[in-house]
């Protein structure tokens, strides 16, 4: 496991979400297989070394890319947009790319998956800002730099009334369109609204796939 995180002892409850489970440590990804389980947050903390360095880059030496690709890859091939982004080679560097490493293993073993699609994004606008459930099975979003995915529960297809924020550093699996789920959940999410804030997130996104 990498040490780029360290766990946090008391989970946050979300009164509002109970479609929701947080824990602290990856079990907490399991919990995703439960029929009760719309979502499931590992909620770590970052270490503060690693978060002011990664949050003091330039936001274009932050690696970004799409890429399909066997779990096993993932190392390299993080490894190899981190050099084209020319993110600057420190010892945080090697943290975040094995964290991202652990967490596709991590997701792959789970749901096993032969091939993952993998995006790293750099967001600066209001990108998907609108309440919504993606249109996939299941997928892990864990935001490295900035605000972190917000989420609710929709009552009679109205936007949430109470919204949460997943911790900056704290990976969310969370089911699409594609699950099977009775009864409906109502959990909905959205990349915050940062467009005009001068801020730069930095999003790691993993969906499962059989197909290359």
């Amino acid at each position: 496991m990498s040490a780029l995180l360290r766990q946090t002892p008391t989970p946050t409850a979300y009164d509002e979400a109970d479609c929701v489970t947080i824990l602290a440590g990856p079990d907490a990804l399991d919990a995703i297989g439960k029929p009760s389980c719309a979502a499931a947050i590992w909620q770590r903390t970052p270490l503060p070394d690693f978060q002011s360095w990664i949050d003091g880059l330039a936001p274009d030496h932050l690696p970004e890319g799409r890429l399909v690709l066997r779990p096993e890859a993932t190392c390299d091939a993080v490894h190899q947009l981190c050099e084209v982004a020319q993110m600057p080679n420190a010892p945080e560097r090697d943290l975040l790319i094995n964290d991202i490493t652990a967490l596709a293993d991590l997701f792959c073993e789970r749901m096993r998956a032969s091939y993952l699609r993998l995006r790293l994004d750099r967001v600066t606008n209001n990108a998907c800002s609108k309440f919504h459930k993606d249109a996939i099975r299941v997928r892990l979003v864990c935001t490295y730099r900035g605000t972190g995915t917000q989420f609710g529960v929709s009552k009679n297809g109205e936007e949430p009334r109470h919204i949460s924020t997943v911790p900056t550093g704290s990976p969310m699996l969370m089911r699409g369109t594609l699950w099977p789920e009775t009864p409906q959940s109502g959990l909905l999410h959205r990349s915050p609204p940062i467009e005009g804030t001068g801020e730069t997130r930095f999003v790691l996104v993993l969906d499962p796939t059989s197909d290359p």
